[in-house]
């Protein structure tokens, strides 16, 4: 992972917006607790926020974990967070994704469009001018292609990567948000078939990425081989960020 470069200016940047007893900074990635956004009754939505070394951000990518999809966000005592499913795709490579330009936030996987709305809300708030970004991986591209059609426009984009089947119907065309899906050739779970991703992208001409390559350990839906791009994380990040930052 990249190590956070000028921390102080970020810190100082950062105090404006949120409590010191947020910040925590560690060697090679910045994870903070956030607890400003709300549902539309007044309900908090905590998650976690990985900052750009650059702020304000003209990036954000919300991502969301496969498989249960619940990663315990607690708030540790000294303000910082604590959560579980780190080995996942996507948040293992929170740092990857975060650079001078992109920012990362961490929730938990769901269908509620109120529970997103919310932290998108906050998101605008804070950084009027960034471009939004969801992703999910694995089952929460349950959530992302149910967002897709129900908050066309209220994001810049989609990214849909280890798709489950369902993938093969969405319909990208006439949509004011973009999509990408990404696949790996051999991704080998059964509830993520690279021929449903193949299958959208020549219906519905929505951008594809196939990786190949990597290192296959493990039960196939996990994330220790291809379904999880273990050994080319970065090339596929790579890819993900060159497509977010065409817009």
């Amino acid at each position: 992972m990249k190590k956070r470069h000028h921390f102080g200016l970020i810190a100082i940047f950062l105090c404006a917006l949120f409590p010191q007893s947020l910040l925590r900074a560690q060697t090679d990635k910045l994870d903070l607790y956030i607890d400003s956004a709300r549902f539309s009754d007044g309900d908090v939505i905590p998650y976690v926020f990985v900052p750009s070394s650059s702020l304000p951000p003209k990036y954000v990518l919300i991502m969301m974990p496969g498989g249960k999809g619940t990663i315990g966000l607690k708030k540790n005592e000294d303000g910082s967070p604590f959560y579980s499913g780190k080995g996942n795709f996507l948040i293992r490579t929170r740092g990857l994704f975060a650079d001078d330009e992109l920012a990362v936030i961490v929730i938990d996987r769901g269908r509620s469009l109120d529970r997103m709305r919310g932290v998108i809300a906050d998101v605008k708030t804070k950084f009027p001018s960034a471009k939004i970004f969801i992703a999910g991986t694995s089952l929460s591209t349950t959530e992302t292609i149910y967002m897709a059609e129900n908050i066309d426009n209220e994001v810049a984009g989609f990214i849909h990567t280890s798709s489950v089947g369902s993938i093969g119907g969405l319909d990208t065309r006439n949509r004011k948000s973009r999509n990408l899906i990404v696949t790996h050739k051999y991704d080998g779970c059964r509830v993520t078939p690279p021929g449903s991703s193949i299958e959208n992208h020549e219906r519905y001409g929505t951008e594809l990425f196939i990786a190949e390559g990597g290192i296959d350990e493990g039960d196939p839906c996990q994330a220790a081989g291809h379904h999880g791009y273990r050994g080319i994380e970065q090339e596929v990040v790579n890819k993900i960020k060159a497509w977010i930052k065409r817009s």
